[in-house]
């Protein structure tokens, strides 16, 4: 999980400074939101692992249902995220298309 946040925040660093130099319409920003996303599926797998592993085996033994419900919606956190990102993967598409357009324009 925490590999998966470096990732993120690795990839989140190198969009930024893309904005910053005024090139984030173009194809390089999309491998970058796509390393973002597959982190964030990544995520999604390990953290829906671990939550299985504590309600079938940790769960029973230390009747401890709040460690369950935390699991569960870092589980539904991390899926959340990832939903985020090909929603904004798909805006930034749409962007980059309007920004061609309006090259053309212009």
């Amino acid at each position: 999980m925490v590999a998966c946040a470096q990732v993120v925040l690795v990839a989140v660093w190198v969009l930024l400074s893309m904005v910053r130099r005024g090139s984030i319409f173009s194809v390089r920003a999309f491998r970058w939101v796509d390393v973002i996303i597959g982190a964030g599926v990544a995520a999604v797998v390990v953290s829906s692992t671990i939550a299985g592993h504590l309600y079938l085996v940790v769960e029973p033994r230390l009747d401890a249902p709040g460690i369950i419900v935390l699991a569960g919606t870092v589980v539904l956190a991390t899926a959340a995220f990832a939903a985020l990102m090909v929603v904004m993967r798909s805006l930034l598409r749409s962007a980059t298309e309007l920004q061609s357009e309006l090259a053309e324009v212009v």
